[in-house]
């Protein structure tokens, strides 16, 4: 029999190889793409873990707050149950997950909950479009005491005031009380969000914020203030002064007063005119050994001082919630504002949940 010739069976060796190749190729191709979307389901699990479990966190953190309610509902101190932080938590024999032998899997939750009302609210430099002088007045104490430049205080009472919503145009031909006629073909509610006519555009975007308000004349205001960021477009606002307000100064979706019983001795100084920081030390000091139950009791110990009606308190109303959580390779840190409503009917309602 006659044998072939050793090129052929060279290149029959060569094209085995290959196709061996090509197989092993598209077999371990086949092999990571389903490695990939297994990893990528475990990443989705994940992250709805984590997502579960500050559900939970902020459902304790309502828990305790409306606690605090109900056995004092007259006052707010940092000797509360809420104040106490919650250190780093395992949370690995609650976590529903197959194990994998030689794997290291950690579930840890930590937070804290802060006295959003210890921080002084930008939104009591105006009520509607109308600027507060007395509030003014104090947000510029706290700037000298921190040591910034205190001309900011009435540019942001003016950005504040020029961002909220305009007063609302009466209809053409509107009867004393404001109502629409009879014979109007479209009559407009009072809970109509954009009345014919008025030219007001109504809120768009997620909370019924809008990005821009348009008056009646037709110009746009500036972006309202939500966070603490958005004073960077105020002129004269940078980073770093940002950074320095931002364990005194707080945006809250409505005027509050200062919680006296729980504000750092920068804000107690800006509260009352004339006071030094080192005086409101000494004040923070007392407090320690007596809080105030009312405010008769704060205005006591001010030796003579003043300070501005209306604009303290000693409860408060609304809180910082802080959550970290980590679990495995997810990681979530986050941040939600809680409003406590005081009363026989004590209620916790979240307002928002940002990530950090």
């Amino acid at each position: 029999m006659r044998r072939p010739p050793l090129r052929q069976q060279g290149v029959a060796i060569i094209t085995a190889l290959l196709l061996t190749t090509l197989a092993v190729t598209i077999v371990a191709s086949l092999f990571w793409q389903q490695q990939v979307q297994v990893r990528s389901m475990e990443n989705q699990r994940l992250h709805l873990q984590t997502k579960w479990i500050l559900r939970g966190a902020l459902d304790w953190a309502r828990l305790v707050l409306r606690q605090d309610g109900f056995d004092n509902s007259q006052y707010t101190t940092l000797t509360a149950v809420w104040n106490t932080p919650l250190a780093e938590t395992r949370l690995d024999q609650y976590i529903e997950r197959e194990r994998v032998e030689g794997e290291v899997f950690d579930a840890t939750l930590s937070g804290r909950i802060i006295d959003a009302c210890s921080r002084y609210n930008l939104a009591n430099l105006s009520i509607g479009r109308q600027m507060q002088p007395a509030q003014v007045r104090v947000y510029r104490r706290l700037l000298v005491a921190l040591q910034i430049d205190p001309v900011l205080a009435e540019r942001t009472a003016k950005a504040v005031a020029s961002s909220a919503p305009p007063p609302p145009v009466p209809l053409p031909g509107a009867g004393a009380g404001g109502g629409a006629g009879a014979g109007d073909a479209n009559p407009t509610g009072p809970g109509d969000a954009n009345p014919t006519g008025t030219g007001q555009v109504s809120p768009a975007g997620s909370g019924g914020t809008p990005a821009t308000t348009v008056a009646a004349s037709g110009t746009e205001a500036p972006i309202a203030l939500e966070r603490l960021e958005d004073l960077l477009s105020i002129p004269g606002y940078t980073q770093q002064i940002v950074d320095k307000l931002r364990d005194f100064v707080i945006v809250l979706p409505e005027q509050t007063k200062v919680n006296v019983n729980t504000a750092p001795p920068e804000v107690l100084a800006a509260l009352v005119e004339g006071m030094s920081v080192s005086e409101a030390n000494a004040l923070v000091a007392r407090r320690t050994q007596a809080y105030w139950r009312q405010e008769s009791d704060f205005k006591a110990q001010l030796f003579g001082k003043e300070a501005a009606d209306g604009t303290y308190d000693v409860k408060s109303t609304y809180f910082l919630v802080l959550s970290r959580i980590r679990l495995d390779r997810a990681a979530l840190d986050a941040e939600a504002l809680v409003n406590r409503k005081l009363g026989p009917g004590a209620q916790t309602t979240t307002v928002w949940v940002r990530q950090l």
